[in-house]
């Protein structure tokens, strides 16, 4: 047998020079320390990796730290109760670490400027004890060929840093994070690694870059959603914008307003698992709708990745079972509560913690139901529904013995049934992501009435082009309110962090 040799342990760590924490009393200034620390280190490891590719022997371990935001406050404050978020409970020390502060610029100006205007504390910038995993390091769309790894003649993770998953959780949003004594409280209810994760997922799941993402977002469960949204995205921009700067299709492919083309050619060569479309304004104001497909599985994982990008609402497009013999097909489903047999958010949000509706979500999209269809009061009644959607995890229900279920959703209540739509509103509700349901009635089980061949067509080209353009309509009545009024109190806990 050929014995193995295995290689001295390193004991010389290589970082880069120490940083000396800053305090900050402008948020922009705080923020600017924020990136260029960041910019720094990862380019500390990006340089370490590109010279032991050439080299290939490794002396030494690399090591660099991600940036932290720390607040101490000393008292009470009193702040403006109608406020849901950006300002610390609890007198005491609180820290976030951060991870690409370019994308989140805004967003962290905003929270920064919150808890100095609402505490009258400065700020101070600071490197953390949490290693930047390489992998996480890499610029956006840098491809590292396996042959460069190879060369190197130690293991990886004997020279630099990996995603560390055991502390890469969601304790803190999930409201089971507790702390150790003498330890800062959360500032962000995402830490950075478990935000690069998601970034990562984020970039492989829907084949655009994070950047691209809006804070409004749709999620829909069928590709004709898709071809209707792309339809319309084109021809806004083919007629100036309207208020609209470019258009993003999966592979990162760009048409600019004023444009009938992209600027640009594919970056992937195959339609990803969920892919990606982004309508997008200044300040990252517009619509992104994603095609989930189908089943809680899909719903889970993309939104809880599109979370760490904290966008300002989500909504479910989607398609229905109507469970009332009194609905007919293309009628409207509002749903203003949730019966959750998905099963897969269980461990983490307890199907014993209601989902409640947000009003400003409700009237938004019951206000764009009557301004596309032109109906309004009772007559809006004949085609839109409000009630309780139930989400299930066995899409062939029907071929169960029904007794079980069909007596659970009538106690429920329940006039609508899919398999998408209670998780995203419970993860919305988990992650404090504003989130709403419209759903379109495309069958009756229960009563038998299924789509026939050639009726379903006939049926999508109708109802779809409505449907979306409602979606859009709420979308766009959403992004006129102000911020600070649409994300809700309701889904504050007792002890919150200060970042929305």
């Amino acid at each position: 047998m050929e014995k193995r040799t295995y290689p001295e342990p390193i004991e010389t760590i290589s970082c880069p020079e120490p940083y000396g924490q800053q305090s900050f009393t402008d948020a922009g200034e705080a923020v600017a320390a924020l990136k260029s620390l960041y910019e720094r280190n990862t380019a500390f490891l990006r340089n370490a990796f590109t010279a032991l590719a050439r080299n290939g022997d490794p002396q030494r371990r690399y090591r660099a730290f991600y940036p932290e935001v720390r607040v101490t406050t000393t008292s009470h404050s009193l702040v403006d109760s109608r406020q849901a978020y950006g300002h610390m409970p609890l007198p005491g020390r609180y820290s976030t670490t951060i991870t690409h502060p370019e994308l989140f610029e805004s967003y962290l100006i905003e929270q920064l400027q919150l808890i100095m205007r609402n505490h009258g504390v400065e700020v101070t910038v600071a490197e953390s004890s949490t290693p930047i995993p390489l992998h996480f390091a890499f610029l956006e769309g840098t491809h590292v060929d396996g042959s460069i790894a190879e060369l190197i003649k130690r293991p990886i993770r004997d020279v630099f840093d990996v995603p560390d998953l055991d502390d890469t959780d969601d304790h803190i949003a999930n409201g089971t994070f507790e702390t150790l004594a003498g330890e800062p409280k959360p500032l962000a209810p995402f830490t950075a690694q478990r935000i690069d994760y998601s970034l990562h997922r984020l970039s492989h799941y829907t084949a655009t870059s994070p950047e691209q993402f809006q804070n409004f977002v749709l999620f829909t469960n069928y590709q004709f959603y898709i071809d209707e949204f792309c339809l319309y995205a084109r021809e806004l921009m083919a007629k100036g914008g309207e208020g609209y700067e470019a258009f993003v299709e999966p592979g990162n492919v760009e048409t600019r307003a004023g444009e009938t083309r992209p600027s640009g050619l594919a970056t992937t060569l195959r339609m990803p698992q969920m892919p990606a479309y982004h309508l997008k304004k200044a300040g990252h104001a517009g619509i992104t709708m994603i095609n989930i497909g189908v089943g809680p599985s899909n719903a889970k994982t993309i939104t809880d990745h599109v979370a760490v990008l904290r966008p300002h609402a989500w909504l479910m497009l989607g398609h229905c079972a109507g469970l009332r013999n009194t609905q007919a097909l293309g009628d409207y489903v509002l749903a203003h509560a949730y019966v959750r047999e998905d099963h897969v958010l269980d461990d983490d949000l307890p199907v014993w913690i209601p989902i409640p509706p947000l009003a400003e979500i409700q009237v938004a999209l019951e206000e764009a139901v009557a301004e596309v269809t032109g109906l309004s009061g009772y007559e809006l009644k004949r085609i839109m529904r409000t009630g309780t959607v139930a989400t299930i995890d066995n899409r062939n229900w029907e071929l169960r013995d029904q007794r079980g279920p069909v007596q659970r959703l009538s106690q429920s209540r329940a006039i609508a049934l899919d398999m998408e739509s209670a998780t995203i509103a419970a993860n919305g509700f988990r992650f404090r992501v504003p989130y709403g349901t419209l759903l379109c009635v495309s069958d009756k089980p229960l009563h038998g009435e299924l789509k026939l061949p050639g009726m379903a067509t006939e049926f999508y080209k109708r109802q779809v082009s409505q449907h979306l353009s409602i979606g859009i309509r709420a979308m766009e009545k959403l992004a006129e309110m102000p911020m600070d009024r649409l994300h809700s109190r309701k889904l504050r806990s007792f002890s919150e962090t200060a970042f929305q």
